[in-house]
């Protein structure tokens, strides 16, 4: 028996095509992408304006993705709401919803696990298993709507997994979850993190989506970001910001350097004056995140006087530097912590 298609990850133009293969209208694509990422049914019998025999042969034919709440913790602090998701196949990835002033913001992970290594990371802790559909993305973000009944209209692809390494089912999640016929995202509202993947970062800025690329930078010369960071042994920093100059020429956007502090690797005031140098003069942004403590890691956060120092530097450089807002650390709201804690609860 031929494996059902998953008709959620399929834009207009892939659905007009399969809908052709049964000798139907190509309006039927419309009503049929409505249905799934507007009304968002989990079934073809809801399906009304469609006849009962095509809701029959699509449902003999694909399947709509649906995920599983199998844990949420709601932080006491902010609200911040933290979501394990367990996928069809029994494995997990977690989201984290978060409000602003300006509205609420979700962090949704790209794979199951992360092969990228990073020492301070609890995502690759648990190893990697294997990249989400565009549709499991995308009920990252419908599930947690329809559970907190808000709408989002931010997106960070921060969470578990490196999303360049799933290049082309996180691109078709851009565009489906942009779709002026679904939840109609702007693509200005979405920022993709990146530990580094520099032939990706070239590919994507040959698209000119006008995301934000958010670089996991976390250091200022090779020798530290090699030690905390695998991917730099592969592509060094010169490298890296080469494709970021290339990204910011194609595209006319910022790049958000994203730099975790840590204690005693990375945090002192030298550490801050050649980051500025490295970045003096590109049109970009610092967000300093003081690290989230991973026990197999034993990292430890700056200390805030060492935060505030470092931030100072940078911006007396003429370096446009922010701390990210901390929110959701009762519930352990970074990434990786969740799913590496429920696989120990299994084993």
């Amino acid at each position: 028996m031929s494996q059902k298609l998953d008709i959620k990850s399929f834009d207009i133009d892939k659905l007009k095509d399969m809908l052709k293969d049964l000798s139907q209208p190509s309006f039927r694509a419309n009503q049929i992408f409505d249905w799934l990422h507007k009304k968002r049914v989990y079934t073809f019998s809801e399906m009304t304006n469609l006849s009962e025999e095509l809701r029959n042969t699509l449902d003999s034919q694909c399947f709509i993705q649906s995920l599983e709440i199998k844990k949420k913790l709601t932080s006491k602090l902010d609200g911040t709401v933290k979501y394990l998701f367990e996928l069809s196949d029994k494995e997990y990835v977690e989201t984290v919803l978060m409000k602003y002033k300006y509205g609420y913001s979700i962090c949704v992970s790209s794979q199951v696990g992360c092969k990228m290594g990073c020492e301070f990371c609890a995502s690759t802790k648990a190893g990697f298993v294997r990249n989400l559909t565009p549709s499991e993305i995308l009920e990252q973000v419908y599930k947690a709507e329809e559970d907190m009944g808000v709408h989002i209209s931010h997106i960070v692809m921060m969470g578990i997994g490196e999303p360049l390494d799933n290049f082309e089912n996180v691109t078709e999640f851009l565009k489906l979850i942009n779709s002026p016929l679904g939840a109609n995202i702007s693509l200005r509202n979405i920022s993709v993190s990146t530990c580094g993947v520099v032939d990706k970062i070239i590919e994507l800025a040959k698209l000119k989506l006008g995301i934000t690329l958010s670089i996991s930078l976390h250091a200022s010369d090779d020798k530290t970001r090699s030690k905390i960071m695998p991917i730099n042994r592969r592509y060094n920093i010169e490298t890296l910001l080469k494709a970021c100059d290339d990204y910011t020429e194609k595209t006319g956007r910022r790049i958000s350097f994203e730099y975790a502090l840590i204690k005693g690797e990375n945090d002192s005031i030298d550490e801050a004056k050649r980051l500025a140098k490295l970045l003096k003069g590109k049109l970009c942004h610092v967000n300093l995140i003081p690290v989230n403590y991973v026990k197999e890691a034993g990292f430890e956060k700056s200390d805030k006087q060492s935060v505030i120092l470092f931030r100072d530097t940078l911006l007396r450089y003429g370096i446009n530097t922010t701390v990210r807002r901390t929110l959701g650390s009762d519930i352990e709201a970074a990434c990786g912590q969740l799913r590496r804690d429920n696989l120990t609860e299994v084993k």
